[in-house]
């Protein structure tokens, strides 16, 4: 049996002997052992990043660049790996996997510009024979606690950039799926990272909250449900770091009459079941706007039909299981809730057996037609392959019902008319907005987060929001002597 431990100074280690299982959601089977960390391995974690931390941040940001660059490129010759090793152990297919690498691989690429990305600025003579400049420093030791559903692409939103820019990390992946984080701190030795400057530490709540509580780490990133978001941004503030939490979400895509229904259609199938639902930009509300809603649900529903619901070890597959019996339990208690409070379920994902991986946690895709916003499954994010459809009667019902939502993750609108999606993009009172595209994720070189209850703090993350939250502003005032006039001056000078 596999046993997954932490990754500290450079090294595979653990001083704690508790464990999890770590299991295969597509066969229920146990396939590794997790560690859970002690208080003396959190401790170990935070000596090394502290000790690596100093020469780290002397270390020019050309020098991390190089460094980066190469780590870039193990990721490339091994993207392969990273895959499976993501695919086995959360369940989404080799081609979901690969794409969600790469979309953090990007976040890489983007921080190997980290000397250009920590240029200040530059005023010369602001006062008499005075000038002024801002730099941007390392904040120390950063940590990142993240989730599940993205072992490769979450994590690696965080850390490169916190890096780059001359800080330690400490990664506290998910217990669920936590072989991943393992590879990419490998990795990252192997391009040339000193040691102790990026560590993993596995386990629960237990070391959340001791990182949470320590005096020595100052910044927390977060991904997760909006619960436990609000828990790490209040704990985190409470505890003087700064913070970024980024909560849940219950993304609308919006059908206009005049949409092409076809790409409407592909866009709900591909982002509503798209890894079994399980991404914090999956769309699970479209809103039927007019007379397009029959339609609309019956192509939804044709099409959802022809998905392959399959191992991620089957090419052929278009979604793979939950990632828990436990969740698997959740999402089907959800459709049960709808179906009482008087949704219409078009297609019904309970009880999805395959042959052969009869214990697997597999949801198949489940549609509800007649939803209406005082439903719990329109109002309560469910993160599974569950799409609601909600009728509007105009657009600007539809809009309405996008910015009352609690959530404001992200948001998309299809539709032909460039006035209405001018008005949409400005309006709409969500973080992330798409037009006739499904998924507006931004590239790395933007910025990731959402409004309401999907983001706690003031910085999003990667892009300049990221650079901007793993540094400290620092302004300097300088004037030589030659150039100070003698005796004391009791006024704010102005000139």
């Amino acid at each position: 049996m596999n046993k997954i431990q932490n990754y500290i100074n450079g090294n595979i280690n653990s001083l704690s002997k508790n464990e999890i299982n770590v299991e295969d959601p597509s066969t229920g089977e146990v396939i590794a052992k997790v560690v859970l960390s002690s208080i003396d391995d959190f401790k170990n974690a935070i000596e090394t990043s502290k000790n690596s931390q100093r020469e780290w941040a002397n270390t020019t940001p050309l020098k991390r660049s190089r460094i980066l660059s190469n780590y870039k490129s193990l990721i490339e010759k091994n993207i392969e790996e990273i895959a499976s090793i993501v695919s086995r152990e959360h369940g989404k297919t080799l081609d979901d996997a690969k794409g969600s690498v790469t979309r953090g691989l990007e976040v890489v690429e983007f921080a190997c510009g980290i000397p250009h990305l920590l240029k200040g600025e530059f005023s010369q003579n602001v006062g008499t024979n005075i000038d002024s400049w801002s730099i941007r420093q390392p904040l120390g030791i950063c940590a990142g606690i993240t989730p599940f559903n993205f072992p490769a692409m979450v994590p690696m939103w965080m850390y490169p950039i916190a890096i780059a820019c001359g800080n330690s990390f400490i990664l506290k992946p998910s217990e669920k799926d936590p072989s991943c984080s393992i590879k990419l701190a490998e990795l990252f030795s192997e391009a040339g990272l000193p040691d102790g400057v990026f560590n993993v530490i596995n386990g629960d709540k237990e070391v959340v909250d001791l990182i949470l509580k320590s005096n020595e780490i100052s910044a927390v990133s977060f991904v997760g449900s909006t619960p436990v978001a609000k828990y790490i941004y209040e704990q985190s503030a409470k505890n003087g770091k700064r913070v970024q939490a980024l909560g849940g979400a219950k993304n609308h895509l919006v059908v206009m009459p005049d949409a092409n229904l076809d790409q409407a259609v592909d866009g709900i199938i591909g982002a509503g079941y798209g890894s079994a639902g399980e991404r914090c930009m999956a769309i699970s509300v479209a809103v039927a706007v007019g007379d397009i809603a029959d339609d609309l649900v019956n192509k939804i529903h044709l099409e959802s039909q022809k998905l392959k619901v399959a191992p991620w070890t089957d090419p052929d597959s278009d979604m793979g299981p939950v990632i828990s019996k436990e969740h698997k339990d959740k999402i089907e208690k959800y459709i049960d809730i709808g179906i009482d409070e008087g949704a219409k379920l078009v297609e019904d994902g309970r009880n999805y057996k395959i042959q052969g991986y009869e214990n697997g946690y597999f949801v198949g895709p489940t549609l509800f037609d007649k939803v209406t916003k005082e439903m719990t499954i329109y109002k309560e994010e469910i993160f599974g392959p569950v799409v609601c459809v909600i009728r509007a009667k105009n657009y600007n019902e539809a809009l309405d019902l996008v910015n009352d939502h609690a959530f404001g993750n992200g948001t998309s609108i299809y539709t032909s008319d460039g006035e209405i999606s001018r008005h949409f993009t400005t309006n709409a009172k969500i973080g992330m907005v798409g037009v006739n595209v499904p998924i507006p994720v931004p590239m790395a070189f933007h910025s990731f987060g959402g409004w309401k209850q999907s983001l706690f703090g003031d910085h999003a993350m990667h892009g300049k929001e990221g650079i901007n939250f793993y540094t400290k502003l620092k302004t300097v005032t300088s004037r030589w002597p030659g150039n100070i006039k003698s005796g004391p001056e009791f006024v704010i000078p102005t000139n």
